[in-house]
């Protein structure tokens, strides 16, 4: 059962995948800065760093730059001279060239004449040309809609936003195209994160209205599915199994909808509560208190309301995951193999993301996730399709720059995360603790990827790092793992 638990956790997990053709094509570097060095000069960078850090929280932050810098090398200079910027979206036909403003208006004047060849030919050359034209991309997605085409208008609209996530028009016809054709969860979740990653956006609170919208469509169509008296008798029967039992375990159609109307929370709940009865948890006052206290200071900068629980399981593997409603996740040995604060609190952010995002909820609720999960469970039988099922690349990429923000607003060094993966690329011969790179590769890609991402947006890499309190329940937790006590003495019955 255990090894079955494991399993189905591999499907709500951070899978970082290379992220290609969305803000800056950087080339990896082909020396990433090295966080691991001689002993001697690991211990001189940490005194370094200490010292930091000390300076920086008394508020003599320009002292502490200068160590910080001192203490870090400088990203690759291949990265910075290999990047190639993003195309800048066009909202305006006039600047557009020539070429494209006369696409444009051939189609407008096929659209008075109503000759859809004259329309489709002009918009398809129009947005082959130019796919930053944001006016060309919407109306392209709904001639398709309207005429036809060899196109999908939605996966039109699905691949610019992409590309320009922070444009409301294409977003909110998106929004209206995934609500059209009734996927409500789809438009609740692309609206809610546009309103989260844009926060401070003129439009971000239409866009929490669209999503509460949409939400309630979705949580309207399930409540149709238990109507009728045969569903009505078997769903006492069906919330019995989900209360007491593998919420996962043979679900039929009825418990499967009886749970996601309980919404992100209370799905994410039940999940968590069966999650601590299939593993080991961490029974240490502080080294909980310590990553409880980290995380309650991230999630408050997240966007999201829930009521965030954060975890510690005994495992020595780098590890961490996110169940929907905020549920954290954390394994001892990804403290244990962080080499700061500042490390650990860019995985919980990219977590934490995750659940802000309803990433993890969306894959729940996918149809083919819960077929697979129901067959395949009870039966013991090939996992093949649960492993397959993840975080698409957009989701990994949008938990990539949500949860950087909310590191820098809590006042850490940005490259919290990026120093992380630059550890994992070094150590990733050490399958047996590092095993998050199974379905965490830290590949050079990522890595220029991240490091391109604080560069891009002018993150501060020369903030709080947290090292000395790190080390400390570093230590303690290094001793929980050998199965000892943190003050050295072996545990009672081992």
């Amino acid at each position: 059962m255990k090894r079955l638990w494991n399993s189905l956790l591999i499907v709500l997990n951070l899978a970082v995948v290379p992220v290609e053709a969305v803000f800056a094509q950087v080339s990896p570097p082909e020396n990433p800065p090295a966080t691991l060095q001689t002993p001697t000069a690991q211990k001189s960078r940490l005194q370094q760093l200490i010292e930091a850090d000390r300076l920086f929280l008394s508020g003599d932050k320009q002292a502490a730059e200068q160590l910080y810098r001192s203490a870090k090398k400088p990203f690759s200079a291949e990265i910075e001279a290999s990047s190639t910027p993003r195309i800048e979206a066009i909202t305006d036909p006039e600047l557009l060239p020539p070429d494209g403003r006369v696409y444009w208006r051939e189609a407008k004047d096929g659209f008075e004449q109503k000759l859809a060849t004259k329309v489709m030919v002009s918009l398809q050359m129009l947005v082959d040309r130019y796919p930053q034209f944001i006016p060309g991309i919407i109306l392209y997605a709904e001639s398709l809609n309207y005429y036809g085409g060899y196109d999908d208008p939605l996966t039109v609209l699905e691949k610019a936003s992409v590309l320009y996530p922070d444009q409301p028009d294409l977003l909110k016809a998106k929004v209206n195209a995934l609500s059209q054709n009734q996927k409500w969860l789809e438009a609740s979740v692309a609206a809610r994160q546009f309103a989260v990653l844009n926060s401070n956006h003129p439009q971000a609170a239409e866009f929490a209205v669209l999503a509460d919208e949409n939400m309630g469509r979705f949580q309207s169509s399930l409540r149709e599915q238990l109507t009728g008296n045969a569903i009505a008798n078997g769903l006492f029967g069906a919330l019995n199994v989900a209360l007491t039992g593998n919420p996962f375990g043979a679900l039929s159609a009825v418990q499967t909808t009886a749970l996601l109307l309980e919404g992100e929370s209370s799905l994410g709940e039940r999940i968590a509560g069966s999650a601590k009865q299939q593993m080991e948890m961490v029974d240490d006052k502080e080294v909980n208190a310590y990553v409880n206290e980290l995380g309650q200071k991230l999630a408050k900068l997240s966007g999201r309301d829930f009521e965030y629980q954060f975890y510690v399981v005994n495992d020595k593997s780098l590890n961490a995951f996110a169940l929907p409603g905020g549920k954290v996740f954390v394994n001892a040995g990804a403290i244990k193999h962080t080499n700061s604060e500042a490390e650990l609190a860019g995985l919980l952010a990219h977590e934490i993301s995750h659940a802000v995002l309803s990433h993890g909820f969306q894959r729940v609720t996918d149809g083919s996730l819960l077929a697979s999960i129901a067959q395949y469970i009870p039966l013991g039988g090939p996992l093949t399709d649960l492993v397959m099922l993840d975080y698409s690349r957009d989701q990994e990429r949008q938990a990539d720059i949500l949860g950087t923000r909310i590191l820098v607003a809590a006042g850490y060094a940005s490259d919290g995360l990026y120093n992380l993966m630059v550890t994992l690329n070094e150590q990733k011969g050490d399958g047996e603790s590092l095993s998050l790179l199974s379905s965490h590769p830290a590949t050079p890609e990522r890595i220029s990827y991240l490091a391109g991402l604080i560069q891009q947006n002018g993150y501060n890499r020369y903030a709080y790092e947290g090292v000395e309190k790190h080390s400390r329940i570093q230590a303690r937790v290094e001793k929980l793992l050998l199965g000892l006590e943190p003050d050295g003495e072996k545990k009672e019955g081992l």
